[in-house]
């Protein structure tokens, strides 16, 4: 049995299998075109999951017996060749078998470094914190339900002077992973997901207000992925039909037009996503359109209170979805953010410290492994916040 401990000290158990274990390691490994290449990964797979505190090598090699094992296992990280694509498409279609997701939710993350030679790493202003930090800025497409999430894919965002490939130490990376935007990381991992999975396109939920809305629903409507976009209350947009002001359409803020339909609300019961305890919103929706897209969207609306104003404002072009689905899909977000940590942080997703672009990919995705096999084998539930 593994133990990991939880983002406020609480104990969670995990009891993954030695034969769950071998049993996913083989599926996923199985591109990997040696054998010594195949027992690494399930042997720093194994590592992830023994090792308690910070996963460094050194760590990872001492929990798995084998301290001589820290050279080959950098070299299998850092150093190597392997193609993680092909491994994250396994674990796709691993989660799509086991974990049956209803979206693919985006998960930002921001990820302090003391240093300036991690892959990635530059000052950037943090709005949840207020203040510039020195830092690397990532985003995970997650699988998810109500009950449980992993990760998928994976974006690091680059600024200019590391879209270099000399600096990144690749000769030819692909242009979705130089991607030096917020949507351009979201959009390419998405796009990814779809190829891996089959065509089966789930819907993305993104939590990410600061980017533009039409540029999200261009970029998705392209890539042909549903999609549902918070977006802010003073975004602009203009009702799909004049009869939601008497006369003729007009553009207005997403809060203006949400108060005006706001006798349209009707109560959705949700489950909290960390402790399946159920909660109530108000809800509604109506369509309208983007200046500089094409096709209608609906603007939904959650209210929590007795305030007129919304709590939330979501875009989405799943117009004919109801809207208590919709509200349930956002609900999401909170799954993911509460299992990135009280999982992902315990099988050491941040912790990679080293130079290499390639490397900080291939540990992450061993570590979404890892974090599939936590998830899967969790015993306790998380207590639901007030």
């Amino acid at each position: 049995m593994y133990l990991a401990y939880g983002a406020c000290g609480e104990q969670v158990a995990h009891r993954v299998p030695d034969g769950a274990l071998g049993r996913l390691s083989a599926e996923i490994f199985a591109s990997l075109p040696r054998s010594d290449q195949r027992r690494k990964g399930e042997l720093y797979l194994r590592g992830l999951l023994s090792a308690g505190g910070r996963k460094s090598m050194r760590n990872i090699a001492t929990h798995v017996g084998d301290r001589a094992a820290e050279q080959s296992l950098h070299h299998f990280i850092s150093s190597s060749t392997w193609d993680w694509n092909p491994v994250r498409a396994a674990l796709a279609r691993y989660l799509e078998r086991s974990l049956r997701p209803r979206a693919w939710v985006v998960h930002p993350v921001v990820i302090p470094k003391a240093g300036r030679h991690s892959v990635g790493v530059g000052r950037r202003y943090v709005p949840s914190l207020g203040q510039v930090v020195n830092s690397q800025e990532v985003f995970g497409l997650w699988a998810a339900n109500e009950e449980m999430s992993s990760p998928v894919n994976w974006r690091l965002m680059l600024s200019e002077d590391w879209r270099d490939s000399d600096r990144l130490g690749h000769a030819s990376l692909p242009e979705t992973h130089l991607a030096g935007t917020p949507l351009e990381c979201v959009a390419g991992a998405a796009a990814e997901a779809l190829s891996w999975t089959g065509g089966r396109a789930r819907p993305v939920v993104l939590d990410l207000p600061g980017i533009d809305p039409v540029a999200v629903a261009r970029r998705f409507a392209a890539a042909r992925l549903p999609f549902l976009a918070s977006v802010r209350g003073s975004t602009t947009v203009t009702p799909a039909a004049s009869a939601v002001f008497g006369h003729e359409a007009r553009g207005a803020t997403a809060h203006q037009l949400l108060r005006v339909v706001r006798t349209l609300r009707r109560p959705v019961i949700w489950s909290c996503p960390e402790s399946l305890a159920s909660r109530t919103s108000l809800v509604a929706g109506v369509q309208v359109r983007l200046a500089g897209t094409h096709r209608p969207l609906l603007l939904l609306g959650e209210w929590t209170g007795t305030d007129d104003r919304p709590k939330q404002c979501w875009l989405t072009d799943m117009t004919e979805v109801p809207w208590g689905a919709l509200l349930r899909l956002t609900k999401l977000t909170h799954r993911v953010s509460a299992d990135f940590s009280e999982i992902s942080t315990n099988v050491g997703v941040v912790d990679f410290e080293g130079r290499s672009f390639g490397g900080w990919h291939r540990h992450t995705t061993v570590a979404s492994a890892a974090h599939a096999l936590s998830t899967e084998y969790r015993l306790q539930p998380m207590a639901c916040p007030a």
